[in-house]
């Protein structure tokens, strides 16, 4: 491969440098923020040698170019640009700077939320090992172990406050210490557990504004959002004091004044009135989910994908934090594994179904990342290309979910869905697994119905009509050097021959296919222009009968530049011990005074391959 010429061919392929924002790579990927998404040609960026798939997701446009060469590419592709090499942390700062500012609020609450999950995840799954192991074993409840690791396996949701106030300050770049004790005060122990306080009557009073509003002297165990915004406004006093106070002044005023501050309006104002909205988001959230007959769960499973489309999926974290902090059961995240693990069997059965060497191998490891929770290869790589598999996805995502809610499957943490959530799903395992096995079926049984493989074009060049353009992508040789004397000694006819990079032959331009061997294994075609070709795949290929061939067209049918013919699997010619060289053949030969080989070596579709004089 030749980086500096793909690097080339995607710089001019998403608008030039002047369209081009910020710039970075991961291990697989380029990830770029465009200024103008409209001036990207994204079908000329997926069919790109050496391009695995390209999609937009947290508002950057990622090529997925595979591990050794994404890094080589990069390097070509800012020295080309002209830009300096930008960390992955600077580019997503860059794109969410683009985005609406309600993508850049739910991305926030993600970045809070996405830091502390392995900690739910990791005493989630304690409790519903301890939870499965004590069905097993009764006796075990009552036994000194067991009452230690119970302890391990709710405290970090005991303390959750704590630790969203924690990273809520790193995000909001506020003093963490000082985010942690606002988190404390929230849970502090001459406060009410809020756990135990059932309808609030009898509590006594924390503060009273004018009579008016009484404020319960009740803790915030099981809240999420009142935190978050508790630190925010901490973030903004202190950022505005150390601007402020003098700075033989500031170590001591600033974190006064600013858990002072915070902790009144969080405990007087901000706690009371975001628990009670965020309360009510969790009972709707739960309304949903409990409506008979998994209606509210079909169509949230159904939605799920589309929100992981516009990047707000984020939001979700917040629900099923909130719900676990509640009672311990998070019943959203059935809906998540239903929705993921759907858009991954839709992903399959492309992957199955496609003769298309570069989609399949694209498609295959996504469904698999898909079944592991890892979604954005599978929905923006295959499906969302496609359309009609994301179709496919929601429907199963959707009936997989009405599975969950009717059986009342649940997990013990967040963060974990696909095959590695039957290990926080012990206490509904079998409900766990016909959700998934429902889900996948569904999703992969209409996604082969739905999903038909298309000739796909290959962008066309302005040609010549003395002319003959190559049918395949490969290394041009002459056609006296192709191991079969019949073509070598032009008996058939003059031309040239290719080895072939790539199992795929094209029209080389408009008309009519005049014959098809019913081994599929050669092709004649009149051209509009009055060439009479034929292209002859391998060598003795006659003899495998059409093994390793699919024709998409029959004799008699009209073609277009680019339109595919025949596709063929090289390894499998090759395995069986024939040649791939592929001659292309002029057969009307009388009709020209003069034919020659053009092209010297590799060639892609459309470069010119012989050239004809009357």
């Amino acid at each position: 491969m030749d980086y500096k010429i793909l690097a080339s061919e995607i710089l001019e392929a998403i608008g030039g440098k002047q369209n081009l924002a910020s710039a970075a790579h991961c291990a697989t990927r380029l990830r770029l923020v465009i200024a103008d998404n409209n001036k990207v040609k994204k079908t000329d960026l997926e069919n790109f040698d050496g391009v695995k798939g390209v999609f937009e997701a947290s508002g950057q446009l990622q090529i997925i170019l595979g591990t050794g060469t994404v890094n080589k590419v990069y390097a070509e592709f800012i020295q080309l640009a002209g830009i300096e090499a930008a960390s992955k942390e600077d580019v997503k700062k860059a794109a969410a700077a683009r985005s609406p500012w309600y993508k850049r609020a739910i991305k926030t609450l993600g970045d809070v939320f996405v830091p502390i999950i392995p900690a739910i995840v990791a005493t989630g799954l304690l409790c519903g090992l301890l939870g499965g192991l004590s069905k097993a074993f009764p006796s075990m409840a009552d036994s000194h172990l067991y009452t230690l690791l119970d302890m391990f396996s709710n405290a970090a949701l005991t303390f959750l406050p704590i630790l969203i106030a924690v990273s809520a300050a790193k995000i909001f770049g506020a003093n963490i210490y000082l985010g942690a004790v606002i988190g404390m005060i929230m849970i502090h122990p001459n406060l009410v557990n809020a756990w135990s306080v059932g309808d609030g009557s009898g509590l006594p009073t924390l503060w009273s504004w004018f009579g008016l509003w009484n404020i319960n002297a009740s803790g915030y165990q099981g809240h999420v959002i009142p935190v978050v915004i508790a630190i925010l406004l901490l973030s903004v006093i202190e950022k505005w004091l150390h601007k402020h106070v003098p700075e033989m002044f500031d170590l001591f005023v600033t974190p006064l004044v600013s858990v002072l501050v915070t902790g009144f309006l969080t405990m007087t104002v901000i706690g009371p009135v975001f628990a009670q909205l965020e309360s009510w988001v969790l009972t709707g959230a739960q309304w949903l989910i409990a409506l008979p007959f998994g209606i509210g769960s079909f169509v949230m499973g159904a939605v799920y994908a589309p929100t992981v489309v516009a990047g707000v999926h984020h939001m979700y974290n917040a629900i099923e934090l909130s719900m676990l902090a509640d009672n311990g059961q998070n019943i959203w995240m059935p809906i998540a594994t239903a929705a993921n693990v759907a858009q991954g069997a839709a992903a399959l059965a492309v992957a199955l179904k496609t003769q298309n060497k570069k989609i399949k191998s694209m498609a295959l490891p996504a469904s698999l990342s898909a079944f592991m929770g890892i979604t954005e290869p599978a929905i923006f790589g295959v499906n969302v290309r496609f359309g009609k598999p994301l179709v496919a996805g929601m429907a199963g995502g959707a009936c997989g979910a009405a599975v969950a809610s009717m059986m009342n499957v649940y997990a013990t943490a967040n963060g974990v869905t696909g095959i590695f959530g039957f290990l926080i799903t012990t206490d509904s395992f079998f409900g766990y697994l016909l959700t998934f096995a429902v889900a996948a079926v569904v999703a992969f049984v209409l996604s082969w119905i739905l999903y038909a493989p298309t000739k796909e074009k290959v962008p066309a060049k302005e040609y010549k009509d003395n002319c003959v353009y190559s049918p395949m992508s490969g290394r041009a040789i002459a056609l006296e050097e192709v191991p079969d004397k019949t073509f070598a000694e032009g008996t058939l006819g003059l031309g040239a021959a290719i080895d072939p990079m790539d199992g795929k032959v094209v029209a080389p331009a408009d008309g009519k296919v005049s014959t098809l061997f019913d081994s599929h294994h050669a092709v004649g075609l009149t051209l509009d222009n009055g060439m009479e070709l034929f292209v002859h795949i391998g060598m003795n290929t006659v003899e495998l009968g059409g093994e390793g061939f699919d024709a998409y067209v029959k004799e008699g049918d009209r073609v277009s530049r680019g339109d595919t013919l025949i596709t063929f699997d090289i390894q499998t010619l090759k395995n069986k011990g024939y040649s791939v060289i592929s001659p292309v053949i002029i057969t009307n030969v009388d009709d020209f005074k003069d034919i020659r080989r053009t092209a010297d070596g590799g060639i892609n579709y459309y470069d010119e391959l012989i050239t004809t004089q009357k």
